[in-house]
């Protein structure tokens, strides 16, 4: 009988579907990758924090976009953060719970910058992985991470890039978690800096010359990344701003 009954109660317990925001998911409970290459590409990044220090003024957190400022967007890159002694820890493929598990794991350690540019998540809304309000309660738990670890940093959190050459259901997507994460900017610590428009023609396509593959950026596309936010940037390190 008493088998019976705790049998029922499972059955019962386990038909009862929780509230969104009791839900267990992937987007905010750091982990690693399983693949080789990843963890050659984490070793890489925690060899280059341990090597800048405290001399890196700057780093750039985020997915396959960031890791493409050292191919395409390598020259631009050259021009507006070499000189900061900037660290890109970008490793395309990358989720939220990726960025979680290597903050954790030594991508940080031991740097002082004085901002970190932020950007990831676009890999979430892939299908239906994630729910936006997950995928935001991810991009939080990173920035509160980055809040606690790094508490003299500012945070340049970015609106995450359109995507597709059309209007798509993703791209409506990423627009609604943009509405949400917006919200963790208090323009003291945490700025909130939203440049996807110059990424879209008028009639709301995505211009090839500027995602070849309508989700990674072409050389002009980092420079358009790079002169949104360089006046905010150089005012946030104290330094003389890059010139377009």
């Amino acid at each position: 009988m008493k088998s019976t009954l705790a049998l029922s109660l499972t059955l019962v317990l386990g038909s009862v579907c929780l509230p969104p925001f009791l839900s267990a998911h992937s987007a905010d409970e750091a982990a690693p990758r399983p693949d080789g290459g990843w963890k050659d590409r984490q070793k890489l990044l925690n060899e280059r924090a341990a090597q800048a220090g405290d001399k890196a003024k700057v780093i750039f957190i985020g997915d396959s976009i960031t890791q493409g400022w050292e191919s395409d967007g390598k020259e631009v890159w050259a021009k507006y953060y070499s000189h900061r002694n900037a660290v890109n820890l970008g490793i395309g493929g990358d989720r939220t719970q990726h960025v979680l598990w290597r903050l954790e794991n030594g991508n940080i350690d031991g740097l002082k910058p004085k901002a970190a540019v932020l950007m990831i998540g676009t890999n979430n809304s892939n299908g239906e992985d994630n729910t936006p309000g997950q995928i935001a309660g991810g991009i939080a738990a990173i920035v509160k991470k980055l809040r606690a670890t790094l508490p003299d940093t500012k945070i340049l959190l970015l609106a995450i890039f359109p995507r597709n050459e059309n209007y798509t259901a993703q791209r409506g997507k990423l627009a609604m978690i943009n509405q949400v994460i917006r919200r963790q900017a208090d323009d003291k610590n945490v700025f909130w800096v939203d440049f996807g428009h110059k990424f879209l023609n008028d009639d709301g396509t995505l211009p090839g010359a500027l995602m070849p593959d309508y989700l990674h950026l072409s050389k002009k596309g980092y420079e358009i990344w790079a002169e949104a936010i360089e006046d905010q940037l150089s005012k946030i390190i104290g330094d003389k701003g890059v010139k377009p």
